[in-house]
């Protein structure tokens, strides 16, 4: 966390400062694609997101810790450990632990709604003893606390509009999109940690199932029905990406470089998986550097633009949250 970050938020605490650097260093290590958006934010709006992200990747990590895939007890005992001091920061709106500690601020802060981080919570412990999802419906109830109510959580920091309740339901899709983006993306390191994020009965009706996926990521070849799976999969999630779209225009201009930054960018990842007719079980799709930087350049330059047009009739107050927002 930049000092001019955390001065424009105005956070003077020593620890808490210390707090929200350290979830700004999870989001830089955990989250490309996240923390380049995020540079598009007012300095002011930026240390909140970073505390809702490093939250959300620091027990994301306890679930996937690569050193204990065995030890499903000891991760359970940790979440359930994390979700009481989890419930006990927000309640209290401080905390010693230094990434709950910047949660709870920003939380208290901004007056996010707790049920959201229970809703998370629960969905992270289902990962430790889910391995599929049966239908549709039951990947989606799981997902509305895995992703769903992160672009809920974040609602209040970027700002709306509209009333928050007609921006909600398109927040909440955003979130589903790209962690069903993720997904895609990630079917064959899924398949390594013995987790299918695909609905069984939409594989069933191509002729897939847990066996023919593990023989694809054995071999490396992407057996037709697979991609045919995949493909149908990429247009619900491209269903979700247009409801999600019609959301952005309902969010503070300020916000808004950031947010169509980072749907662009998510977007590009099925296109990849696309261009690759779906072979994507044995390799990762990434998108390339070159485009990463060009996306956030035209960000860039509509955040730039909206701080020059506004910066004379905001307040002071307003103006030190929109200066800046790129660098």
């Amino acid at each position: 966390m930049t000092t001019r970050e955390l001065d424009a938020a105005g956070i003077d605490d020593l620890r808490l400062r210390a707090a929200y650097s350290r979830c700004r260093r999870i989001n830089a290590q955990g989250g490309a694609t996240y923390f380049l958006a995020t540079r598009l934010l007012a300095p002011a709006q930026r240390p909140a997101v970073h505390a809702l992200y490093g939250f959300a990747r620091y027990a994301d990590d306890i679930v996937d810790d690569p050193d204990a895939y065995e030890n499903t007890d000891a991760r359970a005992r940790e979440l359930m450990a994390l979700r009481a001091s989890v419930d006990e920061a927000l309640a209290t709106g401080r905390s010693s632990h230094p990434v709950l500690a910047a949660l709870a601020h920003t939380a208290a802060r901004y007056r996010i709604d707790p049920a959201y981080f229970t809703a998370f919570m629960r969905s992270m412990r289902m990962d430790l003893d889910t391995a599929d999802y049966p239908t549709w419906e039951a990947l989606r109830s799981y997902m509305y606390g895995s992703a769903a109510v992160i672009g809920l959580q974040l609602l209040p920091i970027l700002g709306t509009t509209v009333p928050r309740r007609e921006a909600a339901p398109h927040a909440a899709s955003l979130g589903v999109a790209f962690q069903l983006t993720n997904f895609l993306r990630d079917v064959g390191e899924d398949l390594d940690r013995g987790r299918i994020y695909l609905p069984a009965d939409l594989l069933a009706a191509h002729g897939v199932d847990r066996p023919l996926l593990n023989w694809c990521r054995r071999t490396g070849h992407t057996d037709m029905r697979v991609r045919a799976a995949l493909r149908e999969m990429i247009g619900l999630t491209r269903g979700i990406y247009r409801h999600a779209a019609r959301g952005i225009r309902l969010l503070d201009p300020a916000s808004r470089p950031c947010v169509h930054t980072a749907f662009v960018l998510y977007s590009a990842i099925l296109a990849r998986i696309e261009a690759a007719d779906c072979a994507i079980i044995a390799r990762r799709m990434i998108v390339p550097r070159p485009y990463k930087t060009a996306v956030a350049a035209c960000g860039l330059a509509s955040a730039t633009a909206h701080r020059a047009r506004h910066q004379h009739t905001h307040s002071p107050l307003r103006r030190q949250a929109v200066e800046g927002a790129a660098t």
